[in-house]
Formats: structure tokens, C-alpha cells, sequence
């Protein structure tokens, strides 16, 4: 009978809203050192809270106990002291174990919101396939000796007979050779995380009298974005949002090397429904660096800048958010419409995506400010990575605009762009795998 009725109690305390609540709670939160933060619970009856490292995390400003009591007068607040782990368990009536909720606190951050536009120049870390070109050996036969080695649009050649392959212009010289020698090429080179390799024999163009590989190949894309933020204490710096991909085979381009650039607006193609528009934007100077590019991501571009760029809206470093404190309502976008200032434009959040590790397209936003919908049309490209501000907070940036519904779009949390970039340190410690969305 005391097994039966411990049964049927159990079930019906999971019908409760109390427990619902509790069940809705992230099994992991992060917090910042310092900063206070308070769990929103549905509690219409007595529960308890613990903690197991009163030395990371307080419970309702209670130094000296591990439990605290939760009620509607009494919500429980976090206070975290220090950089670590803790766990907080919550009882319903003190004695019944409902949720436990892992929370690692980092240390206090706080960057500069961009907004400029920049100019992206990147250079692969190898020569990328982006098509496949037929050699006329005579006037019967025309031939794709890259094709028939089995290689495949946006395969990264990286070795040509264990040469390395730092730029095009190295390419030629090496095919010639070897056609001229009736030798085979052996190339080395990655399709995704694979290393590959194949035997590639020149062909002779009647034509044009060259030796060729029957391959169109790349090793650098250029283009213009929006700073998000400036990390001063690292000299860090991310952008746009969204990872780059070569134009023609939508593969991610693995960085060898890059650089942003001061760049000027000059113009606006206007978005319109079925039409994405543009801003049309000239570097200013070949000269003017404004940092390199280590990194390209799921979450955009990154690598060292020596200081806060011009037209900044910020003299220093705002608070950031993580991820599960961005609300639905009204926010800002900082981006530049007309020459290199930088402005603020008002912007509605519709959208929040429940989001525990790395993920794309974490915030639906829609452009609400008038001027900006009259200036572009809505969210045009060379728009993506405009950082978002909420409440005082750096949030998020915007990535991608909705083709059919250009004054809206989607956007990436802040939290994520920051752990690529090094400035934040990766959830639990441990790198996260990107989940799609």
C-alpha cells in the first residue's frame, strides 16, 4: 500500500505546475563572476535549494549555508563569487528531488559593439576546386584530366607532388613540368575532415598551347561585413556572424591567411520581397589594416585587432549575454548605411531559440525603424554581423535576412561568436559540436 501510494504521488506531482517548472529549467547555466541572476520558477508551494560549492555560487546572499528555501516571497537568486562549477539541486517541499541544474561560472567580460563595415580579404590555406573544365586535345577529343582523377568541386588541393600549395600562381609552373616529363601529378587534398590523395595526368591544349589540369581553382574570395565587437583586454575581434563560403561550391573556406579592412559605404541596392538587397562599399585604403583572420567558423570571422576602429558608437566595453537571457521585445542594431558612421536602429526580437550548446540561427528579428526600412528596404547583405544590444547587453548579431520577408531575419547569440573567437571560454570546458538548426 506505502509503494502504491508513493507511486501515484510521484505521477501527480509531474502533472504539477510546480514540477513542470522546475522540469523547464536548462540542465546547464552559465553566469558571469559578480553578476547577480535569478531563476524563474512557478512556486506556489515550499521547495528547497542546495548547493554543493558555496564557494562558487551563493544562494540568496547566504555565505554561511548551502540551502536556502524558494517560495513566492522568497525567489531564488544566484550570486556567483568566483570562476567554477557548482550544482544546485531543488526539492519540492524540502524532501522530494525534482532537478539539478549545473552552473559554471566565468570570469566578468565586457566588449566594444561594432557596427562598421568592413572589407574581407581571405586566402585559403590551399588551392580550392570550384569546377571542372574540359581541355581540347585535338578537335574530337576534349577531356577533364582533374575530373577523371576522381577529383570533386570544393575538394582543397593542398600538395602538388609534396609541394605545398600557398597561392595559384604556383600551379602552373608545376602542371607544365610535369606534362612536359609524361609524368603524373600526385595531388594531395581534403574533401571535408578527409585527407586524400590521387594521380592526375596533364593534359596538352591545342588551342591555347598549355599544359592544363582541366579544373577552375581558386585560393582567395573577397567581400564587405559588419563588425560585432572588439575585445580590448585580448585584442579580439569577430565579424559577420555566418561562416564564409566559396561563391560557386558553398564550401566553408579553410583560412590560411586574411586581413579586414576599413571600408566606406557608398551605396544601397534597397531589399525587396524575392530580392535581397546590398551595400555597395569601396576599401579606403589598401594600407588601412584593421586586423588579420585566423579563423572562419559556423559563427563568423576571427583573429587580433591592435584597437577599437574608428566611428565607434563605444569608448569601452559593455556587458555581454549569454544565451538564456535574451528575451523577446525591443533591441537595437548598430550598423552603417551611408559612409563609415556608425548608427543606432530599432529592431524587434520575435523569436528566441532555446539554445544549451552552439547552434545557428538562435533569434528571429525584425528591422521596426523606420529610416533604416526607408535607407535599405529592411536587412540587406553586407548587413550580417551588425551587433544587436538588449537592455544595456551585447547579445547577438545579425546573420541572414528572410529572402521573401526582407525586414526580417535571423540572428546568432553573442555567447557562441565569443567562444569561437577565444574570448569566452567553451561551456563545462569542453568544445561543443555546432547542432543544426
Amino acid at each position: 500500500m506505502l509503494a502504491f501510494t508513493t507511486v501515484f504521488l510521484l505521477c501527480f506531482l509531474g502533472t504539477t505546475v510546480p514540477v513542470q517548472s522546475y522540469a523547464a529549467l536548462p540542465n546547464e547555466l552559465r553566469l558571469f563572476s559578480g553578476e547577480t541572476n535569478k531563476l524563474e520558477l512557478a512556486m506556489p508551494v515550499y521547495a528547497q535549494a542546495s548547493v554543493d560549492r558555496p564557494d562558487v555560487l551563493q544562494l540568496n546572499h547566504n555565505s554561511a549555508q548551502t540551502t536556502s528555501h524558494v517560495s513566492p516571497a522568497h525567489p531564488l537568486q544566484l550570486h556567483p563569487r568566483q570562476s567554477g562549477v557548482a550544482k544546485v539541486t531543488l526539492k519540492l517541499f524540502g524532501a522530494i528531488p525534482i532537478k539539478t541544474v549545473q552552473i559554471q561560472v566565468v570570469p566578468g567580460l565586457k566588449v566594444i559593439p561594432g557596427g562598421q563595415t568592413i572589407g574581407v580579404k581571405v586566402k585559403s590555406a590551399g588551392i580550392l576546386v570550384v569546377g571542372h573544365h574540359l581541355v581540347n586535345i585535338n578537335q574530337q577529343t576534349r577531356i577533364s584530366p582533374g575530373e577523371n582523377a576522381g577529383i570533386q568541386l570544393g575538394d582543397l588541393m593542398t600538395h602538388m607532388n609534396a609541394v605545398p600549395l600557398q597561392d595559384v600562381s604556383k600551379v602552373a609552373q608545376i602542371v607544365e613540368e610535369a606534362g612536359k616529363g609524361k609524368q603524373n601529378l600526385e595531388i594531395t587534398f581534403k574533401r571535408g575532415d578527409k585527407v586524400m590523395t590521387t594521380k592526375l595526368s596533364p593534359a596538352y591544349d591545342a588551342e591555347d598551347r598549355v599544359w592544363r589540369l582541366g579544373l577552375y581553382i581558386r585560393d582567395s574570395a573577397a567581400g564587405v561585413g559588419t563588425l560585432t565587437f572588439y575585445a580590448p583586454d585580448q585584442g579580439v575581434y569577430g565579424a559577420l556572424g555566418h561562416v564564409i563560403t566559396d561563391m560557386n561550391t558553398q564550401t566553408p573556406i579553410v583560412v590560411g591567411s586574411g586581413e579586414v579592412l576599413q571600408s566606406n559605404v557608398t551605396s544601397i541596392s534597397k531589399s525587396s520581397e524575392g530580392e535581397p538587397g546590398e551595400k555597395r562599399a569601396s576599401f579606403i585604403r589598401e594600407s588601412k589594416i584593421l586586423g588579420n583572420i585566423e579563423r572562419n567558423t559556423h559563427f563568423g570571422i576571427f583573429g587580433k585587432m591592435n584597437k577599437n576602429p574608428d566611428h565607434s558608437l563605444y569608448s569601452e566595453g559593455i556587458p555581454v549575454a549569454f544565451a538564456s537571457e535574451v528575451k523577446e521585445g525591443p533591441a537595437e542594431i548598430l550598423t552603417v548605411v551611408d559612409g563609415q558612421q556608425v548608427e543606432r536602429f530599432k529592431v524587434n526580437i520575435v523569436h528566441v531559440a532555446k539554445q544549451d550548446e552552439p547552434a545557428t540561427k538562435g533569434l528571429v528579428i525584425r528591422i521596426t525603424d523606420p529610416k533604416l526600412i526607408e535607407k535599405t528596404g529592411g536587412i540587406v547583405q553586407g548587413m550580417s554581423g551588425s551587433p544587436i544590444v538588449q537592455n544595456g547587453k551585447l547579445i547577438g548579431a545579425v546573420t541572414h535576412v528572410f529572402v521573401n520577408d526582407p525586414k526580417s531575419g535571423y540572428g546568432c547569440f553573442i555567447e557562441w561568436m565569443l567562444q569561437d573567437s577565444g574570448v569566452m571560454p567553451q561551456a563545462n570546458r569542453e568544445q561543443q559540436n555546432l547542432k543544426a538548426s
